[in-house]
C-alpha cells in the first residue's frame, strides 16, 4: 500500500513524489481481520497510482493517515482536556509543560497538524484520482464510498482540533470550514454507499454526518441523522502492533515499556468511576509502581493510575458510535427546553449499563449532566476540545466538573510555526 509524505497543510510539494508503504488498514465494524504485510518499493511516480487495481491501496493509505493524526490529537488534546492528568515524562511520547498547562501553541511542534492534513489531502486526492481513473462507474463504487468517508471524518478531525481552516496551502479562515467540507463528503458518501448496498459506510456516513451536523448546529438534521443509526452501531479506527507509528499512542505513553506518562489521577473521570464503576471509564493501578516516571511540576511524582479502555497496542478508537448517536438527540432535545425527552435519550445508555438514571431539576443542570455523559462516552476519542469550544462559543449553560477546568486554557491546536513560515497567505507582505 502507497502513502504519499510530502505533504503540508494540504501542498504537494513535488512533481515526483515520495511514497512509502503501509500496512493495510480495516475497518473494525466491517472486517474480523486485517492483513500487515507491506513491502516497500521505493520511489514511484504518481501517476503510477491512476490505476484501478492500485485504488483500494490508495484508499487503505488514506485511512492509515488518518489513523496517525486521531493518534496524536486524541492523546495530546486529552491532556489539555483533563481526561487525563499528566504523569511526567515532558518528551517522546509525554506531555509538553505547555500542555500540561493547557496551552497548545504554536511552536511545540507540528506533528499534529502535519498527521491531520496529510490525511485531509490524501484522502481527498483519492477521492479525485478514483472519479478520474473510474469516471461515471465510480458513482457505484465501495473504494469511492470509503474514500468519501475517510475524508468526511478527516475534516471533521481538524475542524474539532485546530483553530484555524487551511486548505492546500491557501489563506488562514474560519476552522468551521472544515465540518463544510466533511458534510459534504459524508452526503455524498451516503449516497455511493447506498448505490453498492453498503450498509456499513451508510451508517458511518450518516453517523459522521450527524455529528458534524451538530458542530454546524444544525440541529434537526443532526437530530435526523442519528435517528438513522442504531445504538449498538460503532465505526472505530484500527491500530496494529507491527510499527511504532500504528500502536495506540494513549496505551504505549502509560504502558510502562518504560513510559508511564500520564495517569487517570486527579480527573473527573476518576471521581465519577469510584463513585459509579461505570464501565466506560475504567482505569487500574499498580501494587508496586505507585507513581508516574518524572515530577509534574510542583507536584513533584503524582499517583499513576493506568486507563485500560485502551489495555493494548491495538485497541482501536471509536469514530463514531450509536450511543453518540442517543446523546445528539439528547442535545438537540436540550436547545429546544425539552428537559425530560433528554434525559430520556441520556439515560438509555445509563440503564443498559446498570447505572443509576441521571437526574436534572432544571435546563441547566441538564446541559450539565448532558456535557458530562459526552466526557464519560467519548473519553479519550479526541472529541473533548471540540466539545467544549462550540459549547462556549455557543454560551451553553451548565457547569463543567472542578477537575476539568484549566484556567486560560487553550481550546484548540494553533496553526505550527512550520506552516505560518511557509505559506506565503501568512508571511507579512
Amino acid at each position: 500500500m502507497l502513502m504519499l509524505t510530502s505533504i503540508s497543510s494540504g501542498r504537494a510539494t513535488l512533481s515526483f513524489r515520495v511514497l512509502r508503504a503501509v500496512a493495510p488498514l480495516c475497518v473494525i465494524a466491517a472486517l474480523p481481520g486485517c492483513a500487515l504485510d507491506a513491502v516497500n518499493p521505493g520511489p514511484i511516480r504518481a501517476e503510477a497510482l491512476n490505476s484501478p487495481t492500485a485504488l483500494s491501496s490508495l484508499v487503505n493509505g488514506t485511512g492509515r493517515d488518518l489513523s496517525e493524526a486521531l493518534n496524536w490529537t486524541s492523546y495530546t488534546g486529552g491532556a489539555v482536556t483533563r481526561e487525563i492528568f499528566p504523569g511526567g515524562s515532558t518528551g517522546a511520547f509525554g506531555i509538553s509543560v505547555q500542555q500540561q498547562n493547557g496551552k497548545l501553541s504554536d511552536d511545540d511542534g507540528g506533528n499534529w497538524w502535519n498527521f491531520s492534513q496529510r490525511a485531509r489531502w490524501t484522502a481527498e486526492d483519492a477521492v479525485t484520482r478514483i472519479k478520474t481513473v473510474l469516471g461515471t462507474a465510480s458513482a457505484n463504487n465501495a473504494t469511492l464510498a470509503q474514500a468519501l468517508v475517510w475524508a468526511g471524518y478527516s475534516n471533521r478531525h481538524l475542524g474539532e482540533n485546530f483553530c484555524q481552516g487551511v486548505i492546500n496551502g491557501g489563506a488562514p479562515g474560519p476552522h468551521t470550514v472544515y465540518f463544510e467540507r466533511a458534510e459534504a463528503n459524508f452526503t455524498e458518501a451516503i449516497t455511493v454507499a447506498t448505490a453498492v448496498n453498503n450498509i456499513n459506510l451508510v451508517r458511518a456516513a450518516t453517523a459522521g454526518r450527524a455529528s458534524v451536523r451538530l458542530l454546524r448546529n444544525n440541529t434537526v438534521g443532526a437530530a435526523t441523522d442519528a435517528a438513522a443509526v442504531p445504538s449498538t452501531y460503532a465505526y472505530q479506527m484500527p491500530y496494529y502492533q507491527t510499527e511504532l507509528d500504528q500502536n495506540n499512542r494513549i496505551f504505549w505513553a502509560s504502558a510502562n515499556q518504560p513510559y508511564r506518562a500520564h495517569t487517570v489521577w486527579n480527573t473527573y473521570i476518576e471521581t465519577h468511576r469510584r463513585a459509579t464503576r461505570d464501565p466506560r471509564v475504567p482505569f487500574d493501578s499498580s501494587l508496586t509502581i505507585l507513581v508516574g516516571d518524572a515530577a509534574v511540576g510542583t507536584l513533584g511524582r503524582v499517583r499513576w493510575y493506568i486507563q485500560t479502555k485502551y489495555p493494548t497496542l491495538s485497541s482501536p478508537i471509536n469514530l463514531s458510535t450509536g450511543w453518540e448517536m442517543r446523546l445528539i438527540e439528547a442535545e438537540v432535545k436540550l436547545v429546544a427546553s425539552d428537559l425530560a425527552g433528554a434525559l430520556t435519550s441520556i439515560n438509555g445508555r445509563r440503564i443498559a449499563l446498570s447505572l443509576a438514571p441521571v437526574t436534572a431539576a432544571n435546563l441547566t443542570e441538564g446541559w450539565a449532566a448532558l456535557k458530562r455523559e459526552r466526557g464519560i462516552e467519548l473519553w479519550l476519542e479526541g472529541r473533548r476540545l471540540g466539545d467544549l469550544r462550540r459549547w462556549d462559543a455557543l454560551s451553553r449553560p451548565g457547569a463543567l466538573d472542578s477537575k476539568e477546568e484549566i484556567p486560560g486554557r487553550d481550546l484548540c491546536f494553533a496553526t505550527p510555526r512550520s506552516e505560518k513560515e511557509t505559506n506565503i497567505n501568512f508571511i507579512p507582505k
